[in-house]
């Protein structure tokens, strides 16, 4: 049975610094469960609790579960490993403490911390990546990772695609999985970030069904994605403008990923996210409006 849930970074609890702080955890947890949700994710370190006792009474009295964890590393530098592994795994054995075997540790790269990175999200080409040697190094990394996960907490981790890091495109998800143990890693597939970095998650679901284990539900706004391009915004700019816009305003096929993974058998959440920024709108009635939207899909 597939299970929604939502996450911080809808309440504007993003993994990079916003215009302003987000709205108080207590807050974010009592409007995320009036809204009809199942779970959450973490979001950022210190946002919810990081003692496991209290972090599992303050989900488990909106009748709430814990999920995952979005864990950003800076995984094209080899200095940045050590301190990677150690916060990765501070994070899955609070999550394994406080949510139990099932919860998932969600690596993405540092996004939004390489400039030539951060401007051209969405336009990104074949020259603003990573080398083959690169790559083998960043996905050993990646791997390095997922199996201190494992080891200290026996949690699993998939990797998140994400606008502004090094794995955006359908092509740099390829170089990454190429690479990687797919018992060891699997994917968090993003409908919104994949649909502005030019991809098909129909297409994504048909080549790496088996190793998407989390799924991300995020719509992108075409006419902001094309203004985007023309205009040459960078990351920032993009999310402030509000290119991932409420559920079923933008281009994502939502009636048809969801029919693939049932066909799939699919078992894990949909995590609803919508980067709600200071002067986007009231994240509470967004939550409740992609949920009911859900709904009528079946979900």
């Amino acid at each position: 049975m597939i299970r929604v849930a939502n996450a911080p970074c809808s309440w504007g609890a993003l993994e990079f610094e916003a215009a302003e702080p987000p709205a108080p955890a207590a807050q974010v947890l009592d409007e995320m469960a009036a809204a009809g949700y199942a779970g959450t994710e973490l979001g950022d370190w210190g946002f919810l609790p990081t003692v496991a006792p209290e972090l599992a009474a303050a989900v488990a009295r909106r009748n709430l579960a814990l999920i995952a964890a979005f864990v950003p590393i800076a995984l094209a530098r080899p200095e940045a490993l050590d301190e990677g592994i150690a916060r990765a795994v501070r994070t899955a054995r609070l999550l394994a403490d406080a949510a139990g075997a099932d919860a998932l540790i969600v690596l993405a790269d540092d996004n939004a911390s390489v400039p030539n990175r951060t401007a051209r999200a969405g336009r990104i080409r074949a020259e603003d990546g990573l080398a083959p040697a690169e790559w083998d190094g960043y996905a050993q990394r990646a791997e390095r990772i997922a199996a201190g996960v494992r080891a200290a907490a026996g949690l699993r981790t998939v990797f998140h695609h994400h606008c502004a890091g090094y794995v955006e495109t359908p092509a740099e998800i390829d170089a990454l999985l190429s690479r990687t143990d797919p018992a060891l890693l699997g994917l968090c597939l993003d409908t919104g970030h994949l649909t502005f970095a030019g991809g098909d998650p129909l297409a994504m679901l048909a080549q790496y069904g088996d190793r998407i284990w989390h799924v991300h539900f995020k719509d992108c706004e075409p006419a902001l994605a094309l203004q985007s391009r023309a205009e040459g915004w960078d990351y920032h700019t993009a999310i402030r403008r509000g290119i991932f816009c409420e559920l079923g305003r933008g281009t994502v096929p939502f009636d048809r990923v969801l029919d693939n993974l049932c066909a799939r058998q699919y078992a894990g959440w949909i995590v609803v996210e919508q980067d709600v920024l200071p002067g986007l709108g009231t994240p509470a009635a967004s939550a409740t409006r992609n949920r009911a939207f859900l709904r009528r899909l079946g979900v």
